[in-house]
């Protein structure tokens, strides 16, 4: 097998990262050396690799699922969103400028070829690339710069894929539409079909199966159940309800004494530039740890610890704080000696001073002066995986995405925290992003939010590593049992069938 696969969607959200990342799975598991690829992807959530490049968090468990080592050509371009319309732009893991939507068209022609030479380059070390598209590949007044979906599609001679979701309603007119949309070169590359996230009897879908494959020429290559609680990685927003308590591991204790089953809460302010938010994901799969996101005071009340994670503006943030009251909050209940736990940009939030001339030019603000740290923005942002040991002799390992420089001020009451970070009173912050994936470190955080909370509440033994595995193993399974991936073979083999149909009208 030699070859690559696009899979590309109706919609955002339609489920190319998950599909994407469960193809990779199966390939894996049939021996099959296979590499993620996003050519262009716009997230707030992201990795470092190795080497200290920044990529998609995406495609960073993408390519856990592929079981190989992430790196910057498995994403070469990457748009961080923050204030006023602008992104930052990532090039091969580096930040590179900030720009607005019709800014980001001049580079378009330097980038495209950045994107091949990495798709060629994973080619030629990989037996299979899955790439992921981005958005819709009918989007028609984009196609001219399309670096993303048909233009690398057709540039790279790659067999397009389309999953719709069926949850969302209407999946079969944007299949159909999606095809309709595309010129006859673009049609050409258009291979088959896959619904996805589909609840009920199987049966009842059937007519609408062959009438799709009538109208439009091509196979549906298979339909993918609903399932929640399948995909920890999001890109850029936490859907709660999709992720329901995690299966403890097999050595796990009871979450509680005597039977009776204590629940810690956790409000996680939803920042408006919110970056990240996978940090919490590891509290999503403790037994007994509620997690929700709170935009407003009065959801911080009976929190049992809440989190400032971070942030893609920090300045921008921390006035939206001010505004909407809770920074007030967070002051009550430091106030209370009630938990806050800052992460990387509400870290800085809390510190007593920021200087910003580099995110939004504001200068020196206050803080919430809840911590005693200074920040300074440097124009050259820090990347790296982080490894240390915490004052407890715990080992530790995270990864930082920053420009904010941290200098952390004497006080009479402070103590370390975690590697990098500082504690005062029921207030502590860190600039590592995943410290709380560490499952020693984790538990012992939860064990002081619990005694500060006054519950009984005790951790399970959760490892947060095996249940990520456990869900990209899952990933697999839906793929191995319900695509055809006899047909999905063929097409990395292959390539997409001669002699497709043009379905009309077509893009002029």
């Amino acid at each position: 097998m030699s070859g690559g696969l696009l899979v590309a969607g109706t919609a955002s959200d339609a489920g190319k990262s998950v599909l994407t990342a469960g193809i990779c799975r199966w390939l894996a598991r049939e021996g099959v050396r296979v590499a993620p690829f996003k050519a262009q992807n716009m997230a707030l959530n992201s990795a470092v690799t190795a080497d200290g490049a920044e990529i998609g968090r995406a495609q960073a468990m993408q390519a856990a699922a592929a079981g190989v080592e992430p790196e910057a050509a498995m994403n070469p371009v990457l748009l961080k969103p923050g204030g006023q319309r602008h992104s930052q732009l990532v090039v091969l893991g580096r930040p590179v400028a900030e720009v607005d939507a019709l800014g980001y068209r001049p580079y378009k022609e330097r980038l495209a070829a950045i994107v091949l030479e990495c798709l060629d380059d994973l080619r030629g070390r990989f037996d299979a690339v899955i790439c992921e598209g981005a958005g819709s590949p009918a989007e028609i007044n984009l196609r001219s710069t399309d670096i993303a979906n048909m233009g690398l599609a057709r540039a790279a001679n790659l067999p397009v894929i389309v999953v719709g979701d069926i949850d969302k309603g209407g999946v079969f007119a944007a299949l159909f539409g999606t095809l309709a949309l595309l010129d006859a070169a673009d049609q050409a590359l258009v291979a088959g079909w896959v619904i996805n996230r589909f609840r009920g009897d199987a049966r009842l879908l059937e007519p609408g199966l062959r009438q799709i494959e009538r109208l439009t020429g091509r196979p549906v290559h298979g339909v993918v159940p609903w399932k929640a609680g399948l995909w920890l990685d999001v890109e850029d927003s936490l859907d709660l309800a999709a992720f329901p308590d995690a299966e403890p591991c097999p050595e796990a204790r009871p979450a509680s004494h005597g039977g009776r089953r204590e629940v810690l809460r956790v409000a996680v302010i939803r920042l408006p530039r919110l970056s990240n938010v996978t940090d919490i994901d590891a509290l999503r799969v403790e037994p007994g740890v509620a997690v929700r996101l709170a935009t407003r005071p009065d959801e911080l009340a009976d929190a049992d610890l809440v989190i400032l994670p971070g942030t893609r503006s920090t300045v921008e943030d921390l006035r939206w704080l001010r505004r909407r009251g809770l920074a007030a909050a967070l002051a009550e209940r430091a106030a209370a000696a009630r938990p806050v736990l800052g992460i990387c940009g509400g870290y800085q939030i809390l510190g007593r001073r920021i200087r910003d001339d580099v995110e939004s030019g504001a200068g020196e603000v206050d803080g919430l002066g809840l911590l005693p740290v200074i920040t300074t923005f440097d124009p050259v942002k820090l990347l790296g995986r982080r490894a240390a040991t915490d004052a407890a002799g715990r080992p530790l390992t995270g990864y930082e995405i920053r420009h904010g420089r941290l200098t952390v001020e004497e006080h009479p009451d402070s103590a370390p925290f975690a590697a990098d970070g500082v504690r005062v009173g029921a207030v502590a912050g860190t600039s590592w992003h995943g410290v709380l994936e560490n499952d020693a470190f984790r538990r012992a955080y939860l064990a002081d939010v619990a005694t500060a909370a006054g519950r009984s509440f005790v951790p399970a033994f959760t490892c947060f590593a095996d249940a990520r595995q456990r869900r990209l193993d899952a990933l697999g399974d839906l793929v191995a049992d319900h695509l055809d991936t006899g047909a999905l073979r063929r097409l990395l083999a292959e390539g997409t069938p001669a002699g497709l149909p043009f379905v009309p009208p077509g893009a002029s």
